[in-house]
């Protein structure tokens, strides 16, 4: 009898060994990300240690096999962009790709991705299309959106007295669907918008941007921009005494290391909706200041979304059994999002991870009492009244 068992207890560990199907025997993550332009310091080097920090937590294996991180930059070209995505899926035996700052390269390998039956962890475009009309069952949108980043922040403004508005706005379609979410959000909640005005990317000089701002007497001034455009403007914004001059200046798309950049004198007063913050409690610090030691910067809500959404994939491998895309996408929408910056998370059929947003407000030199202590967490939305409802969405997924 015991022996019989015995084989019985063989056979169902031999079954199971069996069913654990890993592709090329490797689970290999490509983090694409910008190493060498405006969006480095958002994402770049810190995704790729945001990605291995993931590994690490989960352990050096999945189901046996071994987790290995590679990485690239796509340079902000589209064309680049592709070109490594299609290697490393041809050659490179890559199954997901995680972060692709920029929009633009992002549409195009979630578009890769779906063709080719891999998956994409998306950390670092905000297009709320991803999720909306070009929706994917391949895709994970894990930190933000151009939805949740203007809604938050418009509601919230107008609310706190913020009624007239004047835009700073970035001549690219990230930029004008920033303000084309906002100014939707500013009517909702019965304010105006006074005026706004296009800036090219890259420029150095916000001067007769800032004056027109300062010259609408618009309660709020809003920046429709990112990276180094949004740090000139905020920074150059200061210069000119905005806030002193009892102005409220909103970074709809702003990081923790943009605040870093402009330095607090400048920033001091603007308003910003993130998905995460490195000091919300002592998980977060911990996590972070190892994050820090690695990188020599705080993790933007960018980086936690590649740690967040590379760890959530390798948990739904684990609880597939195996790392096909069909399978594995099922099991991220069915497990919650639990890690140190997510809690009670919700991957969507349209691809939307539904989780917390944050808006905060940069705090003045005087109230910082160490470094990299920027913020103040003004309020705190739930995932649900953040992002796209069903009820709005043209994804062709929710409709079933």
């Amino acid at each position: 009898m015991k022996t019989h068992f015995l084989a019985l207890a063989i056979l169902a560990a031999t079954a199971s060994t069996a069913s654990a199907q890993i592709s090329n025997d490797v689970v290999r993550i490509g983090v694409l990300t910008d190493l060498s332009s405006w969006g480095r310091d958002n994402s770049g080097p810190g995704s790729v240690e945001a990605a291995k920090m993931a590994v690490e937590e989960f352990g050096p294996t999945v189901l046996g096999k071994p987790i290995e991180i590679v990485s690239a930059d796509h340079q902000m070209k589209t064309d680049v962009g592709l070109q490594i995505a299609r290697d490393w899926f041809d050659n490179g035996k890559v199954d997901a790709i995680a972060d692709i700052p920029n929009s633009g390269i992002a549409i195009a390998i979630h578009n890769m991705v779906k063709e080719r039956n891999k998956i994409a962890l998306l950390s670092g475009p905000g297009a709320s299309s991803l999720t909306d009309e070009l929706c994917s069952p391949n895709t994970v949108h894990f930190a933000y959106d151009t939805y949740a980043l203007s809604k938050v922040t418009a509601s919230a403004m107008v609310k706190e007295g913020g009624k007239s508005w004047f835009f700073v706005t970035a001549d690219y379609a990230f930029g004008q669907q920033l303000e084309k979410d906002a100014v939707r959000f500013i009517k909702e909640q019965d304010g105006k918008v006074l005026g706004s005005v296009r800036h090219p990317t890259n420029t150095a000089d916000f001067s007769s941007f800032v004056l027109q701002a300062q010259n609408s007497k618009a309660d709020v001034v809003a920046f429709a921009n990112a990276g180094q455009d949004t740090d000139n403007a905020i920074k150059q914004s200061g210069e000119f005494g905005l806030v002193q001059g009892g102005q409220k200046l909103v970074g709809l798309l702003m990081f923790d290391t943009d605040v870093h950049a402009i330095g607090l004198q400048s920033a001091q007063g603007t308003y910003m909706t993130t998905a995460s913050y490195w000091n919300m409690d002592e998980k977060t610090r911990a996590w972070s200041k190892k994050f820090f030691a690695r990188t020599k910067v705080m993790p933007t809500m960018i980086h936690t979304g590649v740690y967040g959404s590379v760890l959530h994939y390798l948990k739904a491998i684990q609880a597939a059994g195996t790392d096909d895309p069909a399978k594995v996408m099922a099991k991220m929408r069915e497990l919650p999002i639990e890690d140190t910056f997510v809690h009670g998370g919700k991957l969507r059929e349209d691809g939307r991870v539904i989780r917390d947003m944050y808006l905060a407000r940069v705090k003045k030199p005087s109230e910082s009492k160490e470094p990299w202590d920027y913020l103040d967490i003004v309020k705190t939305v739930k995932g649900e009244d953040a992002y796209r409802p069903v009820s709005e969405s043209k994804c062709q997924l929710l409709k079933k």
